[in-house]
């Protein structure tokens, strides 16, 4: 076990709110423990063209309610390979960094864990508005994302029940459908598309309008998973099927945004001071988890390796909740 004297932080991959109150805290937590703090810019892709910065608790002051990441993120293939593994471990050493936190997903992980290998005490916070960290309840920037998407059904409802339309709309989750599957609990939808239910019987969801519309239901809404994805060819197929003119919508990007709420911003302020303290005590190589209401830290290798699946009682209470 060796003391940490510098924390670096950086964030990875899909930004999501939350991630500035996890960099507030973890500033703020590590110079109260006397620890200098460097923020690395566009995370690995900007450790790799040393774009590291001195932090300071003034730095941070106000942005815990600000979206997005004052660090900035960026994709980097090159960190993918063992050479640029090799060389950010080396520009950390040259900057005096002997601890990393990272704030991402599963594959921002991946890159802390071979950091770790190469002798960077590294910590994981979960960042991502999917909800896919498997070892993990709970990931910062879900709760905003799903209630910024919540938001924004709940108006196409109204104007979609003015024109007595079917509405498909298309929620974010590439390789998970807890924003879909939220929202549809929490919206109402006459049904749901999920990556994790990979076949679906088109047909039953027409019958699923049909009977719906029959019983007096003026207006519908189907929740698609971006993972699913083809939602203007669905909206095409259900007007053809149905008669029922139907219209598509693509949330995209504005769930990633907006101001955190805050159970986002206190999950993020919680994880930031957890993973100082781990660094305190010398540990390396463990991603902070929220797990059976209790916060916890796993191996990253452990973590990484754990299944995550959808609530097979939530998806089954609303698929009840979706018939008039």
């Amino acid at each position: 076990m060796r003391e940490v004297e510098t924390v670096g932080i950086l964030t990875s991959g899909g930004d999501a709110p939350g991630m500035n109150a996890a960099i507030r805290a973890v500033v703020r937590t590590a110079r109260a423990s006397g620890m200098k703090v460097k923020g690395i810019k566009r995370g690995y892709a900007g450790l790799l063209n040393n774009e590291i910065i001195d932090m300071d608790s003034r730095m941070v002051s106000e942005i815990a309610r600000l979206g997005g990441t004052i660090l900035f993120t960026a994709r980097c293939k090159e960190f993918e390979t063992r050479e640029g593994q090799q060389k950010g471990a080396q520009i950390l050493k040259d900057n005096g960094i002997d601890g990393l936190i990272v704030i991402g997903g599963d594959g921002s992980f991946r890159g802390a864990q071979k950091l770790s290998e190469l002798g960077i005490n590294t910590i994981g916070i979960p960042g991502t508005i999917d909800l896919d960290i498997n070892c993990t309840d709970y990931t910062i920037g879900f709760d905003t994302a799903v209630n910024t998407a919540m938001s924004a059904i709940d108006k196409i409802k109204d104007t979609s029940t003015s024109h007595e339309r079917c509405s498909i709309i298309e929620v974010m989750g590439r390789n998970a459908g807890y924003i879909a599957l939220w929202c549809q609990m929490a919206n109402g939808a006459d049904g749901i598309l999920i990556p994790e239910r990979d076949a679906f019987n088109e047909q039953d969801l027409i019958d699923a309008i049909m009977h719906n519309r029959s019983k007096g239901k003026t207006h519908h809404v189907i929740i698609n998973a971006e993972g699913v994805g083809h939602t203007n060819r669905l909206a095409r197929r259900i007007e053809a099927a149905t008669g029922i003119e139907t219209r598509a919508t693509v949330l995209g990007h504005i769930q990633r945004g907006g101001s955190p709420t805050a159970r986002d911003r206190v999950m993020a302020a919680t994880m930031g001071g957890y993973a100082i303290d781990l660094l305190h005590r010398g540990e390396t190589n463990r991603v902070i988890c929220y797990k059976d209401g209790k916060y916890v830290d796993f191996d990253i290798d452990e973590g990484l390796a754990m299944e995550k699946t959808i609530d097979e009682y939530q998806f089954l209470i609303s698929r009840l909740m979706s018939v008039y």
